[in-house]
Parts: structure tokens; sequence; C-alpha cells
């Protein structure tokens, strides 16, 4: 008996390891202990993932096996990383700055082709396909250290956009490359190769950024309330647009980028969704990507000969000053700083993926030999070694100089209060405010709700109370800290102004107020009454429709309400709300107030982009109608002195807008007094 529970025991632990549960246990371990011990040496938690990889892997201590368990989650992190790259581009400032990605991917495509090619030719006696497909190897590279630029908050700097938009250059370009060289080899390079390539391209391209956005935006706005579903949408979408890059004849990876594009305005960089799916491509499925690239490399190659040395040497030597030249005539040619340099150098240099597809595939067709295959596996690790601490590096330095030159906070510590008066609403109250909150405040956002003093008073109190909490568990999976406050008062009103004083509310996000019945006239009082006594930034919302399905933001802005003084902190929400959504702005004004609007952005140092008319609408509410269309986000900025005139159940503004556009999302702000 003793015996069989000792053999039982010792089988489980042979090597390579086969039990699931054993295999997936100690993957965990690595990802959960790999970022803490190497962290106290100040080593990017990437490079313990590909250490891990290669003292576990085959070619280590053959702990574990390359199995198809493996390959799987190891893809599903690969292609997690593009789509996380596409999906956090600023595609606003993507689009300004779009011929500086194109420079980038041709020099980041064509200098280290020009390096490569002919160390590969002339100095190791390469044939000249083989010198080729070696040398567009060069060209490729896998944004393996995009996670540290992610964790560090810096994922919108203009480096980084100008690189995440020349890796899907580059590497599509040497995809094409390769596929141009197997139909050589094959003898199908001919005019029907071409015409099926494009043919193909053009139905993927159509697809994912045509018919999917269409079909998020209609299954976001049905299925608003099932967050869960959310999450696997956008898993679906991605592994589908992974797919027909397949079909279409290019890699997945661009596929998972390009779903990445396609759902970008869809999903706020600051939205739930968007943490979810963060947190779980950064805990589990990135990290198995890192072990399987570190499962790869065998450094016994290094003592296989001085052949083995020499190409392997000669690789990793080209591969980073190839790269490293790319970066600098990028920085010379854009005027960028050193860190910024080092930057894009820390971001393009690692090579992995589409490097490793290429060399496998050329050594499955005979066309690249043993040395050139166990020399990149070590080009694989050296470099990806070398981006991580450029990357990281690059990174603390570039915070640093935000913090030390960043604008001056108008307020340092912003206090966001939302008054509850329909529950119903409560979860889209709780979304504008998350994408309105300052990652620098951390105060909670408050959400208030107002019991009525009555003899059912305590009892309703538990119910506001109950309610409130559920909201807070579900800004939780944004890692949003809420309070919730339950109180009791004679008047709604007074309880609102009460509480917003005792907490020190800057800004106060409230429901739109109707005036159907007779509570919810009475409602509409509880506005009058905060626009008329409430000191905070007040922001009154009307919502058709999910916030990510807008297409535009309508920005009036009318001659007597500039209030210079306090004009960039209202500003600040709205350009934020742009960013978030990848919106324009389109901003009626006069001449006097744009020139207010474009000193209060250069303040900010601020990259949105407004698109000026001076058509002066306010005057006549009907002339706006004519330009608002049915998916745009409608702001507009009143001065509550003059609104106070017209304080009865509901402000004469609000009355007018609600009439003219009863389908549109309508936000008011009443800006600090």
């Amino acid at each position: 008996m003793h015996t069989n529970i000792f053999d039982h025991i010792t089988k489980q632990f042979q090597l390579p390891f086969t039990n699931p549960v054993l295999i997936f246990s100690l993957l965990l371990f690595i990802i959960l202990i790999a970022p803490i011990l190497l962290g106290r040496i100040k080593i990017p938690g990437i490079v313990g993932f590909i250490i891990a990889g290669i003292l576990i892997g085959p070619n280590g201590f053959n702990i574990l096996k390359k199995n198809s368990a493996i390959e799987l989650f190891a893809t599903i992190g690969l292609l997690y990383i593009m789509f996380i790259a596409g999906i956090e581009l600023d595609l606003a400032e993507f689009k300004k700055k779009k011929h500086k990605s194109f420079i980038f991917g041709f020099l980041t495509f064509a200098v280290p082709i020009l390096i490569g090619f002919p160390v590969c030719y002339y100095l190791l006696h390469y044939s000249l396909l083989t010198s080729i497909l070696t040398a567009s190897m060069f060209a490729t590279h896998t944004l393996v250290a995009y996670p540290i630029v992610n964790k560090f908050g810096i994922a919108k700097n203009e480096a980084v956009a100008v690189t995440v938009g020349g890796t899907i250059l580059t590497d599509t370009a040497v995809l094409i490359i390769l596929a141009v060289i197997m139909g050589s080899v094959e003898g199908e390079l001919n005019s029907s190769f071409w015409i099926q390539l494009a043919i193909s391209l053009t139905i993927f391209t159509a697809t994912v950024f045509i018919v999917i956005p269409k079909i998020a935006k209609w299954f976001f706005t049905k299925l608003e309330s099932e967050k869960t579903s959310h999450y696997i949408f956008v898993l679906s979408v991605v592994f589908f647009s992974a797919f027909l890059a397949q079909l279409a004849g290019i890699e997945p990876i661009i596929g998972a980028f390009v779903a990445g594009l396609a759902l970008n305005r869809l999903i706020p960089h600051s939205s739930i969704l968007m943490n979810r799916i963060e947190f779980v491509g950064n805990a589990l499925f990135i990290p198995f990507f890192l072990i399987s690239v570190g499962m790869l490399v065998d450094l016994r190659v290094l003592f296989r000969g001085p052949d083995a040395l020499i190409v392997a040497g000669a690789l990793t030597v080209v591969a980073i000053v190839g790269k490293y030249f790319s970066a600098t005539l990028t920085q010379w040619i854009f005027k960028y700083t050193k860190n910024q340099r080092l930057l894009i150098f820390g971001l393009s240099s690692a090579h992995a993926a589409a490097t490793l597809a290429i060399i496998l595939v050329g050594y499955q067709a005979k066309i690249i030999d043993d040395n050139i295959l166990n020399g990149t596996i070590i080009l694989i690790l050296v470099t990806c070694v070398f981006a991580s601490f450029a990357t990281e590096k690059a990174s603390r330095n570039i915070v640093s100089e935000e913090e030390l030159t960043g604008p001056e906070m108008i307020q340092n510590q912003e206090n966001i209060l939302i008054p509850i008066a329909d529950f119903n609403n409560m979860n889209t109250m709780l979304d504008l405010a998350v994408l309105f909150k300052d990652k620098n405040s951390d105060q909670p956002i408050n959400l208030l709700s107002v019991v009525p003093d009555s003899d059912n008073a305590q009892a309703n109190l538990l119910i506001a109370r109950k309610k409130l909490n559920d909201s807070a568990k579900y800004a939780s999976g944004n890692d949003t800290m809420v309070k919730v406050i339950a109180t009791l008062d004679h008047n709604v009103s007074s309880g609102v102004l009460r509480i917003a004083k005792e907490k020190s509310a800057n800004i106060i996000i409230s429901g739109w107020p109707r005036k159907n019945t007779v509570i919810d006239k009475f409602l509409g009082d509880k506005s009058a009454a905060l626009i008329e006594n409430s000191p905070a930034n007040l922001f009154i919302l009307h919502l058709h429709k999910p916030i990510t399905v807008h297409t535009s933001i309508q920005l009036v802005c009318p001659p007597a309400y500039l209030m210079e003084k306090n004009m960039q902190v209202w500003l600040a929400k709205v350009c934020k709300l742009s960013v978030e959504l990848s919106l324009s702005v389109d901003c009626f004004c006069d001449e006097s107030t744009k020139k207010h609007i474009e000193h209060a952005l250069l303040l900010m140092k601020s990259s949105v982009s407004f698109k000026f008319d001076s058509t002066e609408i306010w005057k006549d509410w009907r002339k706006l109608k004519e330009r608002i269309m049915p998916d745009d986000f409608m702001i507009v900025v009143l001065d509550r002195k003059l609104e106070t005139t017209y304080l009865l159940s509901l402000t004469y503004t609000q009355r007018k807008l609600e009439h003219l556009f009863e389908s549109q999302t309508k936000l008011l702000i009443y800006p600090q007094l």
C-alpha cells in the first residue's frame, strides 16, 4: 500500500511534468514569484519570465515540454499584447502623427535589412535567398516590452504611438516578403498569387474595419448591462480577427492588432471593460507567452563550435545595431528627446514572434540552416532582455520628466459627488465619473442617495444603501474607489447641498431632470437648487445610449460664459472624454472664446484637436438641430448666473434642449462659481 502511494507520487514528479494541474500550478508560481524576486534587484519582471522559461524548458532542466496547451496559452498571450497595443493607441494622436509612423516604419524596416544583408551575404557567405530572408528577420520586432510602458502609464506618449504604428507596418511588409519568397521557392509567384493576396487583404480589412465595429456597436448598445458578455465578445473578436488574418495570408498578430484598432473607440482606456482586459492579459496570458519564449532558448548552441558562436554573435549584433540606428534616425528627424529615442529602441528591439515565424518557415523549407536557427534563438533571448531594460529605463525617465514639467494642477484633490435619484441610471453616471476622474486624485467617488425623512425612512434608507453598494462593487472592477452615502433629509436638494459641503465636492454629476410627473418635477427643483446654490462644477447628464457608441463631441460655448478663471477645469474633462472615446471635438464659439480655449489647451499641454465654428447657434438653438446627428455627444457650457432667471421646475435651456434634441445625449456644464 505504502509502495503504491510512493510510486504514485514519484510518477507525478517525473520529468517532464505531465499532470496538467501540476503544470498549471508551476506556471502560476513562476508568474507570482519572478517579478517579486527580480524587482528587488531592479530587473524587469519580463526578463524573469524569459529566464524562468529557459530553466524549466526542454533545453534547461526539462521540467516542462512545449505541448499544445502551452502553445495555446503562448499564442493567446502574443495576440493579447498586439491587441492591447492596438486598443490603447491614441487614434486622434496617431492620425495627426501618422506620417511619423510611416517614416519610422520605413526606417525600422529598411535600416536593419541594409545592414543585415551584407553581413549575411558577404561576411557569413550565405546564398542570396538565405541572406534576403535572414535580413528581413532583422526588420521585425515584437512588442514584448509593451507591458512595461502600460505599467508606467505612458502608452499615449507620441514615441509609443509612432513605434506601435511602425510595428504593424514593418511586420506586415516583412511577412509579405516571406510570402513572396515562399511563393518563389514553390514556383507559385505569378499574377494569380498577387491578385489573390490583394483580394484577401481587401476582404480582411473591410471585415475588420467596417463589419466588426457595426456589430460591436450594436452588441454594446443592446446588451449594455451584460458586462461579462462584453469581455467574452471582445475576446471573440480578437481571435476571429486573428483567424481572418491567417486566411488572408498574413500573421495572426496583425489581425489581433487590427482588432484593437477596430474596437479602440468603443472601449475607453479608463473603463471597467478595459481594466478587465488588461488584468487578465497581464496576470495570465502575457506571462505565459514570455515563459514560452524562454523555453525556445537553447544555450547549448554556444558550445557547438566556433561557427555557431560566430553566427549567433553576428545576428544578435546586427539586430541590436539596426534597431538602434533606426531609433536614432527617428529621433534626429522628429527632434525627440534622448529618453524618447531610448523608448523607441526598447519597444522595437525585441525579436520574438514574427522573427521566429520567419526563421521556422525558412528552416522547414531548407532555406535556413541549423546555425541561423540556433543563432536566432540566442538573438531572441538577448534582444528581449535588452528591450526590457531599455524600455524600463526610458519609461522611468519620461515619467520623471512629466512630473517635473507637467502642468500645475488646478485642484490637487478632485472630489466627485454623484447624487442618485434614479437608481436605473446609477451605473451610467458612475461610468462617466470614472472617465472624468483625475488619476492623480486619491479621493473616492462619492455616491449619494438622499432619502426623504418619512414614516418609512429607515426601510428606504436600507434599500438605498444596498443599491449604492451594488454600484460600488460594479466600480471595483476598474480599481476605482467608491464611497456610498445614504442619508435622511426633509428636502432632497438641501440634503445634496449639505453632503457636497461636508465632502468638499468640487465636481457634482447629476442626472437630467424631467417634468413628466410630480416626482420628476421635484427632481427638477433639485437640479435648479444645485445650479443656484452649489459652488462646485456641475455636470447634468442626459444619456440616451452607451457612452462608447457616440461618433463625435459637439461643444457649445456661448460668449457670455467665458469664465476664464475656471475654464481649465471643465475643459480638461471635455478633453479627457475626447481622448477616452477617441472622438473629435467640434466647438461652436466666437473668436474671443476661441482664443481663451486655445490658450487653456496650451497651458494644459493638451493634444486634443478642436475644430472651431463661429456660427452663433446659441442665439437660435434650432440652427444647431441641423448640425447635431443622433450619435453625437452634445455638451453645452452655461452661465448659472443667467440661468437662475429661469429657475422653475426646469431651467429654460434644459427645456429647450430637451424639446429640440430628444434622442441625442446631452451634457450641461455649469462651471464653478
